[in-house]
């Protein structure tokens, strides 16, 4: 779980491995960390906080297509930016072919 210390640490009493960070900086070495050896990586799901995975954009679009490993985003502290949603429209209408959501 990449996000503010205030987020992270629910993700942190359920026992996940948790990276809090305060800048755009922060959340790309913690990004870098997790991914650094992409070939023995122990996870399967990394949690982003929305605030942070603005700024992670590209380095999250380079592992969309791993079909072993799912990136969520996930609201913060100050609700929802819709970023979440969007990435899981965008990933049904990648698998149906369409827009079935009806939005």
């Amino acid at each position: 779980m990449i996000g503010g210390s205030d987020t992270v640490i629910g993700f942190k009493a359920l026992g996940l491995d948790t990276f809090p960070v305060n800048s755009d900086e922060e959340a790309s070495a913690a990004f870098k960390q997790i991914f650094q050896a992409e070939t023995d990586n122990p996870y399967a799901i990394v949690y982003v906080e929305e605030t942070w995975a603005e700024g992670l954009s590209s380095a999250i679009n380079k592992f969309r297509s791993d079909p072993e490993l799912a990136i969520i985003l996930i609201p913060g502290r100050d609700g929802s930016k819709g970023l979440g949603l969007q990435a899981l429209k965008d990933a049904v209408e990648k698998a149906v072919g369409s827009d079935i959501t009806g939005d």
